[in-house]
């Protein structure tokens, strides 16, 4: 019993509950879109330079608005923000579902429609990640963003796998629909949660306030070095994902199924990395914890590529989903602990600025060293990459390990 309480403590919090639970069902129609896209993109185009550039134009928005997202999340009562968000992407899934269905789609098209997405996702994920500590505070932030991430990371293993058997039995428009309908559990729930997320009461022009926000990361360090840490690897190391339809179609010779599956494993380690950090969160140094599942994230992919077979691929990708997760939550809960309350909608926005806004730059460099020298190679290079920057940066972290108390 003590485990469980240590490991769900966020969930004694009413309005977190209805927030969790909220989006279990959402999480798993956006997993089950995710194949599905891939899978439309495949069958229109047979391109992975193509595919590449989809996932690209859904992160667009996010380079370009980030910053600004974060200023309206600083300046607006986020419970709304997420409510408008969350509303525009189910009506997105739809006419993706609509268009799909009708057999009238084009590539042309679901660029547009994951373009609109991506921009919904852009003030979605600076509003929701600061919500999270107005619905738990300081003390539990970091059990609820892992257990925030158990859900999306559950999901992967559920979504991925109903899809894979949905594409195969009823069609690719099945999972666009499952997804649109998947939405409306979570924004009813918004509307219970008696928390709204108060603005900060800032005035500045949006130029002051990024002038604040540059000025403020300058001072810290810690901070300024986790940003510029997880923007390479987000680049180079951090966007395999892209290339699994890719390895499992043309490497490992798999059908829809195999793929799904094979996404499903990368979920399982996710969710099981969550699982650790949200029971070992409060016990352990979070600076530490994260340069460790860095180096396991680049390790991993390296086995990855190399893999023989489709079972060394699975467990290679189920550890490698271990230490992305598990690196991503201690990212994200130590630049929230290392902010303040007036600038943590724009800290959060710098955080979905390097960790998803520069996630067209990665998935170009992947589709075209994919396309040009090999999936594996591309898989292969960017974990290196990923490896030697995380050994450049382990002696100033073991500094900051002894210095911060996080």
């Amino acid at each position: 019993m003590k485990i469980l309480s240590q490991t769900f403590s966020s969930l004694r919090y009413k309005n977190f509950r209805i927030f969790w639970f909220g989006q279990i069902i959402s999480s798993i129609g956006t997993w089950m879109q995710i194949v599905g896209q891939a899978w439309l993109v495949l069958k229109l185009t047979n391109s992975p330079f193509l595919l590449g550039l989809v996932v690209a134009f859904q992160y667009l928005p996010i380079l370009f608005f980030s910053l600004y997202a974060g200023d309206v999340a600083d300046r607006f009562k986020k419970r709304y923000i997420v409510i408008i968000t969350q509303s525009s992407m189910a009506l997105f899934s739809l006419i993706l579902a609509i268009l799909t269905g009708f057999d009238v789609i084009t590539y042309i098209e679901v660029l547009m429609l994951t373009a609109l997405m991506g921009l919904a996702q852009t003030f979605d994920v600076p509003a929701r990640q600061s919500f999270m500590i107005d619905l738990v505070g300081k003390n539990d932030l970091s059990n609820a963003i892992a257990l925030n991430s158990t859900i999306f990371n559950l999901a992967r293993i559920i979504g991925p796998a109903i899809a894979g058997i949905m594409i195969a039995k009823i069609g690719i428009k099945a999972t666009f629909y499952a997804n649109a309908i998947s939405f409306v559990p979570l924004i009813i729930g918004l509307f219970f949660i008696d928390k709204d997320g108060e603005p900060s009461g800032k005035r500045s022009s949006l130029k002051n306030s990024v002038k604040e926000l540059i000025a403020f990361i300058k001072t810290n360090k810690v901070l300024l070095d986790i940003i510029i840490l997880l923007t390479i690897l987000s680049i180079f190391a951090m966007n395999f994902s892209v290339l699994v339809p890719l390895l499992a179609k043309y490497t490992l010779k798999q059908n829809a199924i195999g793929f799904g599956m094979l996404m499903t494993y990368m979920g399982l380690g996710s969710f099981f990395g969550a699982m650790f950090i949200a029971y070992i969160s409060k016990k352990t140094s979070y600076l530490k914890l994260m340069i460790i599942n860095a180096f396991g994230l680049n390790i991993f992919q390296i086995l990855m590529a190399i893999s023989k077979n489709y079972t060394q691929a699975s467990i290679s990708i189920f550890a490698a989903g271990f230490c992305l997760i598990a690196y991503i939550i201690l990212s994200n809960t130590i630049m929230q602990l290392l902010s303040t309350n007036e600038l943590r909608g724009r800290i959060m926005s710098v955080y979905s600025l390097v960790f998803l806004g520069v996630t067209p730059f990665g998935s170009i460099f992947s589709g075209i060293v994919a396309n040009y020298i090999g999936i594996r190679f591309a898989i292969f290079s960017g974990a290196v990459i990923g490896f030697l920057v995380c050994l450049f940066y382990l002696k100033r972290f073991i500094l900051y390990i002894r210095e911060v108390l996080l």
